[in-house]
């Protein structure tokens, strides 16, 4: 992993973009990292645009804003790519990964004139199939993980149980669904 990672998500009030991005914190935390995690609102309401940050790093984090620049983008919601700039400040060098079932060649227009690295996953299908509902949270989490190698696989689906079965102690008929949309979503990101 580089010295230090900024993330950026673009979601959507309710979709689980701040949840997962303090996840990934938690998570990056208990392998050793010095993290931050947060959420930035506007209106808070459900459906309203929100943006959530990550910063993880081998190294002690001295800044306490929010990411201007970050090497990551994850738009959780397609339909931010019409009204947000989801690439505003993107690293070329880094990815924007889109909650889509479209191809990163019929997403490009879309994001240009950003050119670097686009990385498509389909959280719906792949939440409806090991959850039973749309849940995009969990895929798009791993999919963060997968493509920016935060952590090895192996890693990150250990401590995604425990915490599961942390936060789902009283639902434990939900950790299995998780646990099947993160290890698909690392599946499809291999095979792209």
């Amino acid at each position: 992993m580089n010295e230090k990672i900024e993330i950026r998500w673009h979601g959507r009030g309710g979709q689980g973009a701040k949840t997962a991005a303090l996840l990934l914190a938690d998570v990056a935390f208990k392998i050793g990292k010095q993290v931050q995690g947060f959420p930035e609102y506007g209106p808070e309401r459900m459906g309203a645009p929100i943006t959530a940050y990550n910063r993880i790093s081998d190294e002690v984090i001295r800044v306490h804003s929010n990411i201007y620049h970050p090497d990551y983008v994850v738009v959780v919601d397609e339909t931010l790519l019409h009204t947000v700039d989801v690439t505003r400040g993107l690293n070329p060098a880094g990815a924007i990964i889109v909650n889509t079932a479209k191809s990163p060649e019929e997403i490009a227009p879309q994001v240009a004139p950003y050119n670097g690295k686009i990385v498509t996953i389909d959280a719906r299908k792949i939440s409806e199939e090991a959850l039973g509902k749309y849940f995009p949270n969990s895929p798009m989490l791993a999919a963060v993980v997968a493509v920016t190698g935060i952590m090895p696989r192996e890693v990150f689906l250990k401590e995604m149980l425990t915490s599961y079965e942390h936060k789902f102690a009283k639902k434990p008929e939900v950790i299995e669904g998780n646990m099947k949309a993160l290890e698909m979503t690392f599946d499809a990101v291999e095979n792209k």
